[in-house]
């Protein structure tokens, strides 16, 4: 029971693996800073994937749910959404914004590596869900939410940038944002979906992410590449 509720964190494991290695074999390629802010978003979502593989097949333990909330819950959507900065509003714009990350990062990480919790809430088997490991106002639970708010509008809104900004001259770029967006809000919506209580529903969600993130990155990566060829 416990290898069919963990098959589909593996899947997204594996195509979040496969996904970090395509990315990682175009930056040697053609180094860019959005390949490089994608790559390590996706590796990051790639670790989350494996410690929910890990915490599902084989059951919690503290190591494994924090490494599944600061990968998963905090750090990869800001860091993807520095991706899309960099390709949509160039290195500049993505340069700030990653400057303005170094700070969220500092207090973040270290505070959900740290703050205590108590281990005994953790599930044998399944995903963590409505236990309230983390309760405190000012806590990881908090720097979950700011990050995945800020980084799903940040995604958003340079999705609907790229609409004004490229229709008429890529739509390659603008249909590969429309993928991420919609792979950022699939991830999202997991959290709502484990919320109800369907573990396997959840797992899928973040499968149905990396596949749009992945579909998306190289819609819009290849538009761009066609533009400036064509330059």
């Amino acid at each position: 029971m416990g290898a069919m509720r963990a098959a589909p964190a593996l899947a997204a494991g594996l195509v979040a693996t496969v996904f970090l290695v395509d990315l990682l074999r175009r930056y040697r390629a053609r180094p860019a800073p959005h390949t490089a802010a994608y790559a390590a978003g996706i590796g990051f979502f790639a670790l989350a994937t494996w410690a929910l593989f890990v915490g599902t097949a084989a059951g919690w333990t503290s190591a494994s749910y924090r490494a599944f909330f600061l990968f998963g819950a905090i750090v990869n959507i800001p860091v993807l959404a520095l991706g899309s900065m960099f390709l949509v509003a160039g290195r500049r714009a993505g340069h700030v914004m990653l400057m303005l990350l170094f700070p969220f990062f500092a207090i973040s990480i270290p505070m959900t590596l740290a703050r205590p919790f108590d281990a005994g809430m953790l599930p044998s088997g399944g995903v963590p869900g409505g236990q309230d490991l983390w309760s405190e106002m000012f806590g990881p639970r908090l720097w979950a939410a700011i990050g995945g708010g800020m980084g799903a509008s940040i995604i958003i809104l340079l999705a609907l940038v790229s609409v004004f900004r490229f229709w008429r001259r890529n739509r390659r770029i603008v249909w590969g944002n429309a993928a991420i967006t919609a792979g950022v809000l699939a991830a999202s919506t997991g959290g709502t979906i484990l919320a109800l209580g369907e573990e396997r529903g959840f797992a899928v969600s973040l499968l149905a992410a990396v596949t749009l993130i992945w579909a998306g990155f190289r819609l819009a990566s290849g538009g761009r590449a066609a533009g400036q060829s064509g330059r």
